[in-house]
């Protein structure tokens, strides 16, 4: 299972079975609106706080995940998932109502791909039959826990970030065909000793690009094997800098096949600085948008590479430096023609 020195290889080929895909109001407004399950109207969804409106997307997306499967809780053996709020607390009381064994993540905005890669692991090793794997943000919460309430107005650089409001979860298990997941490299900390809070996606780009240059030689393929590689949320800074950082290691990567989900969701006038973030934001773009055209045939294998920031309001507060992570899965549709 273990090949090269950090990545798992998953020789029998979990699927993602099905998908739950939420969006908030400005997501309704994006480049990929159509491949959303659900769109809400309003950032608050009925709920008392903008953390129990994102508590509500993590329960909306895991139950559809389950209801296109047409199994119960009953079926699931765990729920895999994490935020990026406080003792990741939306996610524990979505846990809570979704009534399924839980292991609760922190990865930042990198938690998508790490629950993917142990949700896999799990059903490789039978250790399951099936897992829910996912995670949600929601852009009022994550202004309140890391920069400052929106009503307060205050104005952000022009390498900020908007976080995703939304959910994106997978049912994983076993099929005869589907979007497998055949690998995982698991990242490491990285700290170039960056500061600025309003800058993760240069803060996230040596860890992104470490990830991959890892992936590639475990797997001992070229970058030519995948037809996309797709960041997280590194947004314009980001993605551009770690471009240049693989070009430099000599990674013979092409730009139309470097992709980043922060640059794939929102249309070029919403007001989203250097373009999205937040934990939901690889996951919302793989689960609705990715997934859908590997179904569609246009894809065969992509590269997930997730990214997290994991700094937090007092080390921030402390003058300490952002440290940041990078997970990689590979999906792979197997079982013959994907249409």
């Amino acid at each position: 299972m273990l090949i090269g020195h950090s990545t798992w290889e998953f020789k029998n080929k979990p699927i993602i079975v099905t998908t739950g895909v939420i969006g908030g109001p400005f997501e309704a407004n994006g480049k990929i609106a159509a491949d959303f399950d659900i769109l809400h109207s309003d950032l608050w969804l009925q709920q008392a706080s903008f953390e129990q409106a994102q508590q509500k997307l993590m329960e909306e997306a895991a139950q559809l995940a389950m209801d296109k499967a047409n199994i119960s809780k009953g079926h699931v053996q765990f729920f895999i998932s994490g935020d990026l709020i406080n003792q990741i607390t939306p996610t524990t009381f979505a846990a809570k109502t979704i009534g399924v064994p839980y292991f609760g993540l922190f990865s930042a905005c990198a938690t998508s791909v790490e629950s993917l890669a142990l949700a896999a692991s799990i059903v490789n090793n039978n250790g399951a039959n099936y897992i829910l794997s996912g995670t949600a943000s929601h852009n009022a919460a994550a202004e309140r826990q890391f920069r400052y309430p929106t009503e307060y107005g205050g104005q952000k650089p022009p390498t900020a970030q908007w976080t995703v409001t939304g959910a994106g979860c997978a049912l994983i298990g076993q099929a005869d065909t589907g979007p497998a997941i055949t690998s995982a490299t698991i990242g490491k900390v990285v700290d170039m000793g960056l500061t600025d809070p309003f800058n993760m996606g240069g803060a996230m780009a040596p860890a992104a690009a470490d990830t991959i240059i890892r992936h590639l030689h475990d797997r001992k393929v070229d970058a030519s094997y995948y037809d996309l590689i797709v960041t997280g949320d590194l947004g314009r800074i980001g993605h551009a800098a770690s471009f240049d950082l693989l070009q430099q290691q000599e990674i013979a990567i092409q730009e139309d096949q470097f992709v980043d989900c922060g640059l794939m969701i929102y249309n070029e006038d919403q007001p989203v600085q250097a373009g999205g973030s937040g934990s939901a934001c690889s996951a919302v773009v793989t689960y609705g948008h990715l997934l859908k055209r590997m179904r569609q045939g246009e894809l065969e294998r992509i590269l997930l590479v997730a990214t997290g920031s994991l700094h937090s309001p007092m080390s921030v507060q402390q003058k300490q430096t952002i440290p940041a992570i990078a997970h990689a899965v590979s999906i792979e549709f197997i079982g013959g023609d994907a249409t």
